[in-house]
């Protein structure tokens, strides 16, 4: 049987996404005739013939715009040299990994068996209309100086010798803030550099664009100094060689503020180093074995700030926190080349990570949760997830400021979303709530300020400028705990409740009044408002504060009660509820209640169902809503089904405006198709279900962590739903990142006066 093939149905089905976003390829289905038809003859003549009248819809019905080759001849592969292309490959894909991991590109690895290097570049040029970037790798100079210069001239899309490059602009980064720490200009530094190979070269050449002055510099080789006099020097090497009365790096060394090594292994002695200036840069990039040893140089200069090219010890130079995000950016808006301006973006934006919080997950990877900007940490680690948020669109501005870009970005929020998306994080949800928080920032308190997860989200929300940080706790240890990790919050508001003589006095006076009839005397009460946990929700209940936010390091009934105590339920409200957000895959869902109530009874799975609609709506989100049990519709017996069924009908009349369906099984709520063929009947078989009520405290608290650990969803909770004003409950262990999110949506809660949760 023949298929009819509609053009744009094949255009479609080829299609990279829409022209003016940046989105992230889709998986093509290929599980039916007519999906072959599209995917090739005849439907893949349609894109064909477009392109062909215009040779730029390339990008949009081919994978050409996220596509980069790898490419070398194996001439100088890592410290090994001319292995030749074949013992390349490993290398080569290793590369097309990091690409693919860290930044979402897809990548083919070329190894080509030729070493003229005019007879190279005819190859590589060739393959213009298959690739959207070129990186070569491991070509040896001088020759990758001349393929890349000529590929650069005569293509029209990125290419970059990532060897020369990377090395430049990590190490860059790394170099301005070593000067800022020992307060040094770049402008009067001196520089003694071990090396005159490709990243040599190219190191240098990037130092002078970041200000060092060549006559202040002194490069060194195997056979010594590289002087003018010297006979037979390479136009690469004339550039840098020096007329100075100096021939060996000792000679060299002595006053020097900073050493590069791109060299061989445990060629400078501990003696050697402490001939150099005060606070002496110590660069030794060399691998497997650096130019001299990172514990041997700490013990000759207590003072020195060290960087190797090693995983093993602090301040790593990898090329994989630069190459992934230099192209990303440079991608996205169809760049030309990568020029000397992003080169410089990506630097400055490596350099200005490095200064904020490190994210908690860098801290896990790393077993070290005092990793903060000093001299053991000048750059971020390669496995920090803002990397590709930072870097990417800083390149991508770069490129299009100077002129290089054929596509321009104006959605820039819009642009960080799909880049998280690319490495597995969606954020779109969340971006709102921030975005919403932004333009009202309220003052919320933290009630365990003496934790550094909590001073590292605070730190977050102030410069984000999403709330007005206030610390609970005692105000020694706090300010300790900002110096000793080098945050920027000496200036944020500390309370230390046992010192407010005053407030404790008011605040117990009033929980009194408010609980005195409930078994509180005031006795009790003025103890209990030194607890912080009192104190911090007091301050809300009294205007002293917008919002208050605690329980990262205890459980959540005994965090919760103060808050029930001091501020209580909305009027109307019978009881609170816990929801948490699934970001998943397939997008958003909403599980309650997962924190309070242990066994609700149909009426009370009522109340949750309102609470739970409100706050989807809070999202921007129209409320599905599924109650789910072991029964579909009557199928089976038993209290959990019948309470679920009574809860549904008891729900359809007091909510007659909400979607409402149930009682029914996990599979048969999030299945479309099940419910069409077998329920049709279901209000939820043609609008897909969004929120999922449980029937009990286990079941829901069960399902979210099982879907957070196995099923690689994002738990955003819980959001505390009833309270008259905005508290949030964190869970036990919260990261930084959740901690933020947490934030923002009690600022959003806390600018409608708590009347949305």
């Amino acid at each position: 049987m023949s298929i009819k093939i509609r053009k744009q149905d094949a255009l479609n089905y080829h299609s990279q996404g829409s022209p003016g976003k940046i989105e992230v390829i889709p998986t093509k289905p290929v599980s039916s005739q007519l999906d072959l038809a599209l995917a090739y003859s005849p439907g893949v003549a349609e894109p064909c013939k477009e392109i062909a009248e215009d040779e730029e819809k390339i990008y949009k019905y081919t994978a050409k715009g996220n596509l980069v080759a790898v490419i070398s001849n194996g001439t100088a592969v890592l410290g090994l040299g001319n292995i030749g292309p074949s013992a390349s490959k490993p290398v080569m894909e290793g590369k097309g990994v990091l690409f693919k991991k860290f930044a979402g590109i897809d990548v083919f690895d070329l190894e080509i068996n030729e070493t003229d290097p005019k007879k190279l570049i005819q190859i590589i040029r060739s393959l213009e209309p298959t690739f959207g970037g070129i990186n070569l790798e491991d070509i040896k100079a001088p020759e990758c100086f001349e393929i890349e210069q000529t590929l650069k001239q005569e293509m029209n899309i990125p290419v970059m010798h990532d060897d020369q490059h990377g090395t430049a602009i990590i190490s860059g980064a790394a170099l301005v803030n070593a000067l800022e720490l020992v307060g040094k200009k770049i402008e009067d530094i001196r520089l003694v550099v071990s090396g005159a190979g490709a990243a040599a070269i190219s190191c240098l050449r990037f130092y002078i664009s970041l200000g060092i002055q060549k006559d202040n510099v002194i490069v060194c080789d195997k056979d010594g100094v590289i002087r003018t006099d010297r006979e037979g020097l390479l136009d690469i090497h004339r550039e840098f060689a020096t007329d100075k009365n100096i021939y060996t790096i000792a000679e060299a060394l002595p006053g020097a503020d900073v050493f590069l090594g791109l060299s061989a292994g445990n060629i400078i002695s501990p003696e050697m180093i402490k001939t150099m200036a005060p606070n002496p840069i110590v660069f030794a990039l060399a691998n497997p074995d650096p130019e001299i040893d990172y514990d041997t140089a700490i013990a000759a200069r207590e003072d020195v700030i060290m960087a190797t090219g090693r995983s093993d010890h602090p301040n790593q130079v990898n090329n994989v926190l630069g190459f992934p995000y230099i192209f990303r950016g440079a991608l996205d808006v169809r760049a030309t080349v990568i020029n000397e301006e992003m080169k410089l973006a990506a630097a400055q934006a490596i350099a200005k990570l490095a200064k904020e919080p490190v994210p908690e997950t860098v801290n896990k990877a790393y077993g070290d949760n005092s990793l903060s900007f000093g001299k053991l940490y000048l750059i971020p680690k390669p496995v920090d997830p803002r990397l590709i948020t930072t870097i990417a669109p800083a390149v991508a501005k770069a490129a299009i400021d100077s002129g290089v870009a054929k596509k321009i970005i104006t959605d820039w929020e819009g642009y960080e979303l799909e880049l998280q998306k690319r490495i597995g994080i969606d954020q779109r949800l969340m971006q709102v709530v921030i975005g919403r928080a932004k333009k009202d920032p309220k003052r919320v308190v933290f009630g365990e300020a003496d934790n550094l997860k909590i001073l590292k989200a605070a730190q977050l929300i102030r410069d984000e400028k999403i709330a007005v940080p206030i610390l609970l706790g005692n105000r020694e240890k706090i300010l300790s705990l900002i110096d000793d990790n080098s945050l920027d919050l000496a200036t944020a508001t500390i309370i230390d409740p046992i010192t407010e003589t005053e407030k404790l006095q008011e605040f117990g006076d009033f929980l009194y009044e408010k609980r005195k009839r409930k078994g509180m005397t005031l006795h009790d009460a003025h103890r209990l408002v030194r607890e912080r946990n009192y104190f911090g929700a007091m301050m809300v209940e009294k205007g002293d504060a917008d919002a208050f936010i605690s329980g990262l390091t205890r459980d959540y009934p005994k965090t919760i009660l103060p808050s029930l105590h001091a501020i209580g339920v909305k009027p109307g409200v019978n009881r609170v509820a816990g929801m948490y957000i699934m970001n998943t895959p397939k997008g958003p869902y909403f599980f309650s209640d997962a924190t309070v109530n242990v066994n609700p009874t149909a009426e009370e799975l009522v109340d949750i169902i309102g609470l739970t609609a409100n706050a989807v709506k809070f999202f921007n989100m129209v409320p599905r809503i599924a109650l789910l049990s072991y029964s579909n519709f009557g199928s089976a017996q038993g209290e959990t089904a019948t309470k679920m069924a009574k809860a549904t009908a008891l729900a359809k009349v007091k909510y007659p405006d909400l979607i409402i369906e149930g009682e029914m099984q996990a599979n048969v709520a999030l299945n479309q198709d099940i419910q069409r063929e077998i329920y049709p009947f279901s209000v939820l078989a043609n609008q897909p279900v969004n929120t999922l009520i449980f029937p009990d405290l286990s079941s829901s608290n069960i399902a979210y962590k099982l879907l957070a650990e196995l099923g690689n969803a994002e738990a955003i909770g819980p959001i505390l739903l009833g309270m008259n004003k905005p508290v949030h409950i964190l869970q036990l262990g919260s990261s930084i990142r959740e901690i933020v999110n947490m934030v923002a949506i009690a600022v959003v809660d806390a600018q409608s006066s708590g009347n949305i949760l």
